[in-house]
């Protein structure tokens, strides 16, 4: 009987990561000379996925940003997968920013990664389950030119593989 081998392609962010990332921030937001006086505040709300900027001023949350998505992008987390909502005005000059990380991958993104797979005639085949891409194949070879296909691929979106067996 011939052996098959398979991975899943998932798009998810390390919490415990972006946890790192964001008390980073807020470390390096308290002691910064130019956020002196702003009245931030930044939280990471686990359940919800999202980070909350707030502070005295728009210029104030967007520099906050910038040195989150620095610090991020250190921990190897993609600024793909964080999607910004606009800086809103809270009363008075308190502005807020909600950043949101994404999980899971949607339908679009699934058919991106199965037509991209299927585009390039590997003897491997290419399921959406869920908000997952499950490859199979019966060479661990073609297996690892799909995982190089779709890394390489400019998708809009990150990848990871997950579940090699």
């Amino acid at each position: 009987m011939a052996q098959t081998f398979s991975f899943d392609f998932i798009s998810d962010v390390d919490l415990q990561e972006a946890d790192n990332a964001v008390n980073q921030t807020i470390k390096e937001a308290e002691h910064r000379y130019d956020l002196r006086g702003s009245n931030q505040e930044i939280t990471f709300d686990r359940t919800k996925r999202t980070v909350t900027i707030r502070a005295d001023g728009e210029h104030f949350v967007t520099a906050i940003r910038d040195i989150l998505v620095q610090k991020m992008i250190k921990r190897a987390i993609s600024v793909e997968a964080l999607e910004e909502g606009k800086p809103e005005q809270m009363g008075g000059k308190n502005v807020r920013m909600v950043i949101t990380m994404k999980s899971g991958l949607s339908k679009e993104e699934a058919k991106k990664i199965t037509t991209l797979i299927k585009d390039a005639k590997l003897k491997v085949t290419a399921q959406i389950q869920d908000e997952k891409v499950r490859v199979t194949g019966k060479s661990k070879d073609d297996l690892q030119a799909a995982i190089t296909l779709v890394k390489s691929g400019n998708l809009g979106f990150p990848v990871q593989v997950e579940n090699l067996r």
